[in-house]
């Protein structure tokens, strides 16, 4: 895939009606601070398009960037931001999950995870949301460089493996689609862009796309060990781990 025009298309708040559109959406969804700006700036090859910041809860709005006159990519606000309050939390969740069963051109939504910790009960509970709006969401394991590399394939177990066995939506056999796709995502190395490219060109159809095996991305690695120590000491500060509902609670 060739990125050869961005522009933020729409912005939509709290109360905007979600768009009808004519152009294929992919929507990122995390929780606040996981890196997501900084994933969807990485995609467009722009430096700050999608604003990133240190403070988490930033986005706050359903931002809708046009790639190549072609889709959109769809930045949904962040969960899990403790520090806003319970109205404005319950506004997101709302917005958030208004969107996921409204918008009539989505094509599938990427959830992002820090591939450093185990995922949280509000992560679950998106990762249902998705499942239920009809959705088999790509898992995106963020800030990769940040681990040491022999440690990568254990991380992605463990997020695996907890979305499943968590998760209170119980698809029957003949729902389910294999193994959870999960790429491994790094900002400083961008090692992970080419299979996340390739997911996007098997919905819009490139003939010269190959999807990527289902599960583990072993490309999409860290280029080496030593990437990781240096950015373990640039390392951002620990996401809040709060247990409480995306409506807000």
């Amino acid at each position: 895939m060739v990125i050869k025009s961005v522009n933020l298309a729409l912005v939509c708040g709290v109360t905007s009606k979600i768009p009808a559109g004519s152009l294929p959406e992919f929507a990122f969804a995390g929780r606040s601070n996981v890196g997501k700006s900084t994933l969807i700036n990485g995609l467009m090859n722009r430096k700050a398009l999608a604003r990133v910041s240190s403070q988490p809860g930033k986005t706050q709005t359903i931002n809708y960037y046009e790639i190549n006159g072609e889709f959109h990519l769809v930045d949904l606000p962040g969960y899990g931001y403790a520090k806003a309050n319970v109205r404005v939390k319950e506004q997101w969740g709302k917005m958030i999950e208004r969107y996921l069963h409204t918008s009539r051109q989505l094509r599938t939504v990427f959830l992002l995870l820090d591939i450093r910790h185990e995922p949280t009960g509000q992560d679950v509970m998106m990762y249902d949301w998705i499942l239920q709006a009809g959705y088999e969401p790509v898992i995106i394991a963020t800030k990769s460089d940040k681990v040491k590399r022999s440690q990568i394939q254990k991380q992605l177990a463990v997020l695996r493996k907890t979305l499943r066995e968590e998760s209170h939506v119980k698809l029957p056999p003949s729902e389910k689609k294999g193994p959870l796709r999960i790429i491994p995502w790094s900002g400083q190395t961008k090692s992970g862009r080419e299979e996340i490219y390739a997911v996007l060109d098997s919905f819009l159809g490139n003939a010269d796309s190959t999807l990527p095996e289902a599960g583990f991305l072993d490309s999409a690695l860290p280029e080496s060990e030593e990437a990781g120590k240096k950015a373990d000491k640039k390392a951002d500060e620990k996401t809040d781990a709060g247990e409480n509902s995306l409506r807000g609670q």
